[in-house]
Protein backbone atom coordinates (compact mmCIF):
# COMPACT_ATOMS: atom_id res chain seq x y z
CA UNK A 1 0.00 0.00 0.00
CA UNK A 2 1.48 3.39 -1.37
CA UNK A 3 -0.07 7.00 0.76
CA UNK A 4 0.80 9.40 -1.40
CA UNK A 5 0.66 12.99 0.18
CA UNK A 6 0.86 15.85 -1.97
CA UNK A 7 1.09 19.83 -2.02
CA UNK A 8 3.21 22.71 -2.32
CA UNK A 9 5.92 23.11 -0.57
CA UNK A 10 5.31 24.19 3.04
CA UNK A 11 2.00 22.50 2.47
CA UNK A 12 2.53 19.81 5.56
CA UNK A 13 3.44 16.94 3.66
CA UNK A 14 6.41 16.01 5.37
CA UNK A 15 4.66 16.75 8.70
CA UNK A 16 1.39 14.76 8.06
CA UNK A 17 3.58 11.45 6.83
CA UNK A 18 5.53 11.39 9.83
CA UNK A 19 2.72 11.16 11.98
CA UNK A 20 1.16 9.12 9.27
CA UNK A 21 4.43 6.71 9.79
CA UNK A 22 4.16 6.88 13.98
CA UNK A 23 0.78 5.84 13.98
CA UNK A 24 0.86 3.00 11.43
CA UNK A 25 3.94 1.74 13.40
CA UNK A 26 1.98 1.64 16.34
CA UNK A 27 -0.71 -0.32 15.04
CA UNK A 28 1.72 -2.93 13.97
CA UNK A 29 2.33 -1.91 10.28
CA UNK A 30 5.26 -2.55 8.51
CA UNK A 31 5.86 1.01 7.31
CA UNK A 32 8.23 3.51 6.01
CA UNK A 33 8.45 6.76 4.69
CA UNK A 34 9.61 8.45 1.83
CA UNK A 35 10.15 12.02 1.16
CA UNK A 36 11.05 13.57 -1.93
CA UNK A 37 13.98 15.35 -0.13
CA UNK A 38 15.45 12.76 1.65
CA UNK A 39 15.18 10.77 -1.90
CA UNK A 40 16.86 13.58 -3.76
CA UNK A 41 19.68 13.33 -1.16
CA UNK A 42 19.30 9.29 -1.34
CA UNK A 43 20.54 9.88 -5.06
CA UNK A 44 23.38 12.32 -4.54
CA UNK A 45 21.53 15.64 -4.85
CA UNK A 46 22.11 14.79 -8.94
CA UNK A 47 19.19 16.68 -10.40
CA UNK A 48 18.16 20.62 -10.43
CA UNK A 49 14.79 21.71 -10.49
CA UNK A 50 14.07 22.18 -14.12
CA UNK A 51 10.94 20.49 -15.42
CA UNK A 52 12.85 17.62 -16.97
CA UNK A 53 14.79 17.10 -13.51
CA UNK A 54 11.34 16.87 -11.61
CA UNK A 55 10.13 14.36 -14.07
CA UNK A 56 13.06 12.77 -13.18
CA UNK A 57 13.04 12.12 -9.62
CA UNK A 58 9.15 11.57 -9.76
CA UNK A 59 9.78 8.50 -11.91
CA UNK A 60 12.75 7.72 -9.52
CA UNK A 61 10.21 8.20 -6.20
CA UNK A 62 7.07 6.35 -8.11
CA UNK A 63 10.10 3.27 -8.65
CA UNK A 64 11.30 3.55 -5.05
CA UNK A 65 7.50 3.13 -3.64
CA UNK A 66 7.00 0.20 -5.79
CA UNK A 67 10.20 -1.47 -4.83
CA UNK A 68 9.23 -1.29 -0.99
CA UNK A 69 5.22 -2.13 -1.97
CA UNK A 70 6.23 -5.07 -3.73
CA UNK A 71 7.93 -6.16 -0.38
CA UNK A 72 5.00 -5.61 1.25
CA UNK A 73 5.85 -2.35 3.14
CA UNK A 74 3.09 0.34 3.88
CA UNK A 75 4.78 3.27 2.33
CA UNK A 76 4.12 6.74 3.39
CA UNK A 77 5.40 9.06 0.54
CA UNK A 78 5.59 12.95 1.38
CA UNK A 79 5.85 14.44 -2.49
CA UNK A 80 5.13 17.71 -4.47
CA UNK A 81 4.05 15.51 -7.36
CA UNK A 82 3.35 17.90 -9.91
CA UNK A 83 2.71 15.43 -12.80
CA UNK A 84 -0.33 14.30 -13.45
CA UNK A 85 1.13 11.14 -15.40
CA UNK A 86 3.21 10.00 -12.14
CA UNK A 87 0.20 10.02 -10.29
CA UNK A 88 -1.47 7.42 -12.60
CA UNK A 89 0.92 5.90 -13.41
CA UNK A 90 0.98 4.88 -8.87
CA UNK A 91 -2.93 3.98 -9.51
CA UNK A 92 -2.09 1.70 -12.29
CA UNK A 93 1.02 0.02 -11.04
CA UNK A 94 0.93 -0.14 -6.96
CA UNK A 95 -0.62 -2.83 -5.02
CA UNK A 96 -3.06 -0.25 -3.86
CA UNK A 97 -2.68 3.26 -3.88
CA UNK A 98 -4.41 6.55 -1.28
CA UNK A 99 -3.78 9.66 -2.33
CA UNK A 100 -3.82 12.44 -0.01
CA UNK A 101 -3.55 16.70 -0.95
CA UNK A 102 -3.06 19.06 1.69
CA UNK A 103 -4.44 22.20 -0.02
CA UNK A 104 -3.40 25.18 1.20
CA UNK A 105 -3.23 28.49 -0.57
CA UNK A 106 0.46 29.81 -2.36
CA UNK A 107 -0.32 32.78 0.14
CA UNK A 108 -0.15 30.95 3.20
CA UNK A 109 2.99 28.89 2.08
CA UNK A 110 4.72 31.65 1.26
CA UNK A 111 4.15 33.27 4.26
CA UNK A 112 5.26 30.05 6.53
CA UNK A 113 8.37 29.14 3.85
CA UNK A 114 10.16 27.23 6.31
CA UNK A 115 13.09 26.07 3.69
CA UNK A 116 13.29 29.65 2.48
CA UNK A 117 12.19 28.74 -1.12
CA UNK A 118 9.54 31.61 -1.82
CA UNK A 119 11.79 34.67 -0.16
CA UNK A 120 14.65 33.04 -2.60
CA UNK A 121 11.98 32.94 -5.29
CA UNK A 122 11.09 36.65 -4.68
CA UNK A 123 14.76 37.93 -4.34
CA UNK A 124 15.16 36.14 -7.88
CA UNK A 125 17.65 34.35 -6.31
CA UNK A 126 15.91 30.82 -7.60
CA UNK A 127 13.34 30.20 -10.26
CA UNK A 128 11.23 26.49 -11.11
CA UNK A 129 9.28 27.09 -7.80
CA UNK A 130 5.70 25.39 -7.75
CA UNK A 131 2.89 27.19 -7.35
CA UNK A 132 4.80 30.93 -9.23
CA UNK A 133 6.78 29.93 -11.92
CA UNK A 134 5.97 26.02 -12.51
CA UNK A 135 2.37 25.14 -12.40
CA UNK A 136 0.87 22.76 -9.96
CA UNK A 137 -1.47 21.20 -10.98
CA UNK A 138 -4.62 20.52 -8.46
CA UNK A 139 -5.05 16.76 -8.38
CA UNK A 140 -8.43 15.77 -10.26
CA UNK A 141 -9.16 12.30 -7.94
CA UNK A 142 -7.44 12.78 -4.60
CA UNK A 143 -8.63 10.23 -1.98
CA UNK A 144 -8.65 12.60 0.44
CA UNK A 145 -8.50 16.39 0.55
CA UNK A 146 -6.96 18.27 3.54
CA UNK A 147 -7.28 22.29 4.04
CA UNK A 148 -4.39 23.16 6.06
CA UNK A 149 -4.75 26.77 5.92
CA UNK A 150 -4.85 25.90 10.21
CA UNK A 151 -2.58 24.91 12.64
CA UNK A 152 -0.18 22.11 12.72
CA UNK A 153 -2.33 19.77 15.44
CA UNK A 154 -5.64 20.61 13.13
CA UNK A 155 -3.25 18.95 10.41
CA UNK A 156 -2.24 15.70 12.50
CA UNK A 157 -6.21 15.29 13.56
CA UNK A 158 -6.19 14.02 10.03
CA UNK A 159 -3.37 11.04 10.50
CA UNK A 160 -5.79 8.71 12.41
CA UNK A 161 -8.39 8.90 9.32
CA UNK A 162 -5.83 7.89 6.86
CA UNK A 163 -4.47 5.46 9.06
CA UNK A 164 -7.71 3.68 8.84
CA UNK A 165 -7.67 4.28 5.00
CA UNK A 166 -4.44 2.66 4.93
CA UNK A 167 -5.68 -0.51 7.21
CA UNK A 168 -8.05 -1.30 5.05
CA UNK A 169 -7.32 -1.33 1.80
CA UNK A 170 -4.51 -3.63 2.49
Amino acid sequence: MVTWIIGLSGSGKTTLAEQVLLDLKKRGSNAVIVDGDVARELWGNDLGYDLESRRKNAQRICRLCQFLDNQGFDVVCAILSIFPDSREWCRQNLSSYYEVFIDVPVSHVMERDAKGIYSKYENGEIKDVAGLDLKFPIPESPDLVINNSGTRNMLLNYSPHIVDAILKNK
